[in-house]
C-alpha cells in the first residue's frame, strides 16, 4: 500500500534552542516497493520513520497509509501504532533474551490472542521463509547476529503487515555478514511484494537494496529516484557526493553545441554530455567518479578529455588500487586495476568519457 507524507515537520527543544528534525517533508512511498531513506546521521531519516510507525508525532502535517489518515495536525487525528498495520525491525533487533525463537516470533500473534494452532502454523511458515526452520526451540542468547536479524524479520512479518519498516537493521553485523544478509533481505522483500521503508546511512546498502532512494539532509528530502538515476544523474552536489565517492570540481560552462556541453575548470577543458538548462557563463560543479577515470602510465598527446598528471598516492584494497593524481595543482581521487603496475610518483594520464562527466548546479 502507498504512504503519503504531506507537509510534515517535527521540532525538538534542547537548551533553549529549537531543532528542526523534519522540515516540511512531502513524500510519496509507492506500494510494493523497497523505499530507502538515505542520509547522514542527524538528517531526520529515523525521525521520519518513527513518525510513520507512530512512535513519534509530528508537529505539523499529515500522514496517510493505504488511504487512511493516521496522523493529521489539522484534523486532530492520531491512530495508535498497533492499529496502523505495520511491522518494524529495529537496529538492535529487540530480541527478548528470555524467550526462545518460537516465542519471540509468536509474540505479535499472542498479543492478538490468536489460537495456538493458528500461531504455530504462522510461525512455522514465517521461520521457513527466513530460513530459520528448526530453530524454534533455540534460546535467543544462542543465536548469531545474522540469525537474530532473521528472527527480528520473522517477528515483523508473522502478522502479515501491510508495510514493514527497517531502522538500520544491518549496522551491527560484520562486513561479510552484512553483505550476505543484504542479498537475502532483498530476495525476501522482493518475493513478498510488500511495501518496505528502509533507513540507512550506508550508500552501498541503499543502492543494493532499493527500488527507490530518497536522500535526506537537514530534515529535508533533497532528491528521490532509482538507485541508478541517483548515482548517474543526480541534480544536486550534496547527493552526487553522498551517494558515492566522487571528485567535485568548480567549473564554468564555455559552450553548448550539439550533444555536448563544454566546461573550463582547474584540470582544463572538459567535454560532457549535453546538460539541459545550461548556457555559457553558468557556474557549475563537475563530478568525476573515480571508477570512470581510465588511467595509463606516461604522458599522452593532447586529445578530448585526456589529462596528464603525476600519481601522488596509491593504496591496495584488494579489488583495486585507490589513490590520488595531481593535475595542474589539483588532486583527483582515482581507482585502477588491482594488477596495475603504476606506482607513486609515476607520470600518468587518464581519459574520461563525456557520458560520465556529470554537471550539477545545486
Amino acid at each position: 500500500m502507498e504512504i503519503y507524507i504531506k507537509n510534515v515537520s517535527k521540532y525538538y527543544y534542547s537548551g533553549g534552542k529549537t531543532i528542526k528534525a523534519l522540515d516540511n517533508v512531502n513524500l510519496t512511498i509507492p506500494a510494493n516497493q523497497i523505499f530507502t531513506l538515505l542520509g547522514p546521521s542527524g538528517c531526520g531519516k529515523t525521525t521520519l520513520l518513527r513518525c510513520i510507525v507512530g512512535l513519534e508525532s509530528p508537529d505539523t502535517g499529515e500522514i496517510e497509509i493505504g488511504g487512511e489518515v493516521v496522523w493529521s495536525s489539522e484534523k486532530n487525528i492520531f491512530v495508535p501504532t498497533e492499529n496502523r498495520g505495520l511491522g518494524m525491525v529495529f537496529q538492535t533487533y529487540a530480541i527478548w533474551p528470555h524467550m526462545n525463537v518460537f516465542n519471540n516470533v509468536a509474540y505479535p500473534l499472542q498479543a492478538r490472542k490468536m489460537s495456538k494452532n493458528v500461531i504455530r502454523n504462522k510461525v512455522e511458515k514465517t521461520l521457513r521463509f527466513v530460513q530459520m526452520e528448526g530453530f524454534e526451540d533455540r534460546p535467543a542468547t544462542k543465536l548469531s547476529g545474522g540469525q537474530q536479524q532473521r528472527v527480528a524479520l520473522a517477528r515483523a512479518l508473522v502478522a502479515e503487515p501491510k508495510v514493514i519498516l527497517f531502522d538500520e537493521p544491518l549496522s551491527n553485523l560484520d562486513a561479510k555478514l552484512r553483505e550476505e544478509t543484504r542479498k537475502e533481505l532483498r530476495t525476501f522483500l522482493t518475493e513478498l511484494q510488500i511495501t518496505a521503508v528502509y533507513v540507512t546511512h550506508d550508500r552501498i546498502e541503499a543502492l543494493a537494496l532499493s527500488d527507490i532512494v530518497a536522500v535526506m539532509n537537514k530534515g529535508r528530502i533533497i532528491e528521490t529516484g532509482t538507485p541508478r538515476n541517483i548515482y548517474f544523474n543526480s541534480d544536486h552536489r550534496f547527493v552526487a557526493d553522498f551517494i558515492g565517492r566522487t571528485n567535485l570540481i568548480e567549473a564554468t560552462v564555455t559552450s553548448q553545441e550539439g550533444s555536448v556541453t563544454t566546461v573550463d575548470c582547474a584540470i582544463g577543458s572538459v567535454i560532457c554530455r549535453k546538460q539541459a538548462d545550461m548556457k555559457p557563463g553558468d557556474k557549475v560543479t563537475l563530478c568525476l567518479r573515480p571508477e570512470f577515470i581510465r588511467l595509463k602510465r606516461g604522458n599522452a598527446t593532447q586529445a578530448q578529455n585526456v589529462f596528464n598528471g603525476q600519481i601522488q598516492s596509491l593504496v591496495f584494497i584488494g579489488e583495486a588500487f585507490e589513490g590520488e593524481i595531481t593535475i595542474n595543482d589539483s588532486q583527483l581521487f582515482i581507482k585502477t586495476e588491482p594488477d596495475s603496475d603504476i606506482k607513486v610518483r609515476d607520470t600518468a594520464n587518464f581519459t574520461v568519457d563525456p557520458d560520465h562527466c556529470l554537471l550539477v548546479t545545486r
